[in-house]
């Protein structure tokens, strides 16, 4: 479990290193634009129970260290080129070393600091555009809370799912909280109800969304015809403010007889 207080934790130590990348084009280009620039953090967190080594670029989780399977973990999506992290899972198993020799005395040095608790708020979709028969993944977005993990349970049709989901390692951000992501793989069929259940401590009971496949309704019958209603109305209108406005010069031509 890992609580958050700026870049330590209590009960816990966490270590955060954050860099600004700027990448410039080459200035010969006729289309120079101007530099761009990305954010990448590091983390390094442990506890008594859990180790935590990841990175991020500009807030998207790219890789973090496995320890249960003993390597690294490349978490961009398969479209993109993966960067190779040579010796990384290796650093990783050395600060986390360090960071639990030293847990002991930090717990000492931070025992009056209170310990943050912030519930998490959650949203629900689904990543591509829902078509009824297709493969599709439904994303629960949890965040703002701390201190971190949350568990996160999907049920469909009141029924509890046990396969097809994953749950990101939380990510810390700079409002001193954690994000992390749960996606559950599914097919789009008509009248399946999917909810996705955010539990954390700081929450008197689950927090609960739901989602469900709507169809887009068609126009009605009626709608057509009383468009063209309306329209003729409009041009009736129309012509007999036009017919006035000739009338009324005529009779200013003609003048009085």
């Amino acid at each position: 479990m890992f609580h958050i207080l700026n870049v330590f934790y209590l009960f816990s130590f966490m270590l955060m290193a954050s860099s600004v990348l700027v990448t410039r084009r080459d200035r010969s280009d006729p289309f120079l634009l101007p530099p761009v620039q990305h954010e990448d953090l590091e983390v390094v967190a442990c506890s008594p129970a859990n180790e935590m080594d990841m990175m991020a670029l500009d807030g998207e989780h790219v890789w973090h260290a496995d320890f249960i399977q003993g390597k690294g973990v490349v978490t961009m999506p398969h479209f993109l080129v993966h960067p190779d992290f040579p010796g990384f899972y290796e650093r990783a198993e050395k600060r986390e070393k360090f960071c639990k020799d030293n847990l002991k005395t930090l717990r000492l040095e931070m025992k009056d600091i209170p310990d943050p608790l912030d519930p998490p708020s959650s949203l629900l979709y689904p990543a591509h555009h829902a078509v009824l028969g297709e493969k599709n993944v439904l994303v629960c977005h949890v965040s703002g809370f701390c201190p971190a993990p949350v568990q996160v349970s999907w049920m469909k049709n009141g029924q509890e799912v046990t396969s097809g989901s994953s749950l990101t390692i939380p990510l810390p951000s700079r409002t001193s909280s954690f994000t992390q992501i749960s996606r559950l793989d599914f097919i789009v069929q008509f009248g399946d109800v999917y909810s996705c259940s955010v539990d954390h401590q700081a929450l008197r009971k689950p927090l609960t969304r739901t989602w469900e496949f709507q169809v887009e309704a068609p126009p009605g019958p009626g709608d057509g015809p009383a468009v063209l209603c309306a329209v003729g109305v409009m041009v009736g209108l129309l012509g007999a403010a036009t017919g006035a406005f000739f009338m009324v010069k005529g009779m200013q031509l003609i003048g009085p007889s």
